[in-house]
C-alpha cells in the first residue's frame, strides 16, 4: 500500500509539473534572450510598462468620459503629461544607471543553467504565495521605519510621497536606496525558498501588477482586494489611504501587519 501510494502521488507530480512543461520548453528555447544580461532589466522595464499603459491610458480618457471617474478614487484628479513624464524617465534612469550594473555583475559571476524539468503547478503556487508574504513583511518593517525615522524619511523616502495622489507611473518614483531595497527582498526571497526560475518571473509579473495596481487610482469591481475574500488583502484603496494620510496602512499588499499593530485604517 505504501508503495502505490508513493506511485500515486509520483504521478500525481508529474501530471502537475506537465501543465507548466510547454511553457517552460518555450522559454529555455529562446535562450538567446533569457540567459542576455539584458534580459532581467528589459523583462523589468516592459512588464512595468506594460501593465503602466492601460491606466495611462485611463488617465487620458477620463476628462472626456464622466463614466470613468465613478471608479477613479480621486474623481476630479487626472494626472498631467507633466506628472507623468518624470515618473517614467525616473524608472528609465534608474534601471539604466543601478539595476543594469548590478545584472551585468551577476551576468559575469556565472549566470545559474536553467533546469530542464519545470516546477510542480502547487509548488509554484506556494512560492509565489511565500514570496508575497515574506515581501510583505520585510517592506511593513522598512515602511514603518523609514516612517518614523525624519531623516530616513527626507533622505529616502518623501521622493515616493510627492504626489498625494497616486497614478500608474508613480509606482516606481522612488529613491535609488528604495529601489535597492525592494529588489534586495526580492532576491533574498526567491533564493531563501529555492524558487524555480518560473516562479521567480511569475513572482516578478505578479508583484509588479499588484504594485501597479495599488497605485494605479482606480477602484475596479475586479480589482485584487474585491476578490480577496475577509478582508485580507488592502489593496488600492487601502494604499491610497497611506499616501494620503501617511500614518496608516504600511503594508503594500496583505492586512494582517497593520491589524496587529494597530496602523490599518479603512476611511
Amino acid at each position: 500500500m505504501s508503495c502505490r501510494n508513493t506511485s500515486e502521488l509520483h504521478i500525481l507530480g508529474s501530471s502537475d509539473q506537465l501543465v507548466l512543461q510547454p511553457l517552460w520548453d518555450q522559454l529555455r528555447a529562446r535562450d538567446a534572450l533569457t540567459q542576455s544580461p539584458l534580459f532581467a532589466v528589459i523583462f523589468s522595464i516592459s512588464t512595468y510598462v506594460g501593465f503602466c499603459l492601460p491606466f495611462v491610458v485611463l488617465d487620458v480618457l477620463c476628462p472626456w468620459v464622466p463614466a470613468l471617474r465613478r471608479y477613479k478614487i480621486h474623481p476630479d484628479f487626472s494626472p498631467t503629461a507633466r506628472q507623468m513624464l518624470p515618473c517614467l524617465g525616473q524608472t528609465l534612469y534608474q534601471h539604466a544607471v543601478f539595476v543594469l550594473p548590478l545584472t551585468l555583475l551577476s551576468w559575469a559571476c556565472g549566470p545559474a543553467p536553467w533546469p530542464r524539468e519545470a516546477p510542480e503547478l502547487l509548488q509554484l503556487a506556494r512560492h509565489v504565495l511565500g514570496c508575497l508574504l515574506l515581501f510583505d513583511a520585510e517592506f511593513f518593517a522598512w515602511h514603518v521605519l523609514h516612517h518614523k525615522v525624519p531623516w530616513l524619511y527626507r533622505t529616502f523616502h518623501k521622493m515616493h510621497h510627492r504626489n498625494s495622489a497616486s497614478f500608474a507611473l508613480a509606482t516606481q518614483y522612488m529613491s535609488a536606496w528604495e529601489l535597492f531595497s525592494l529588489g534586495f527582498f526580492d532576491a533574498v526571497n526567491v533564493t531563501l525558498l529555492q524558487c524555480h526560475p518560473l516562479t521567480v518571473l511569475v513572482f516578478h509579473v505578479l508583484n509588479i501588477w499588484l504594485s501597479v495596481e495599488d497605485h494605479s487610482g482606480y477602484d475596479f469591481p475586479w480589482s485584487t482586494h474585491r476578490l480577496v475574500p475577509f478582508g485580507w488583502y488592502g489593496g488600492v484603496t487601502h494604499h491610497d489611504l497611506h499616501h494620503s494620510q501617511f500614518n496608516c496602512n504600511f503594508a503594500p499588499y496583505f492586512t494582517h501587519w497593520d491589524r496587529i499593530l494597530g496602523t490599518l485604517r479603512s476611511k
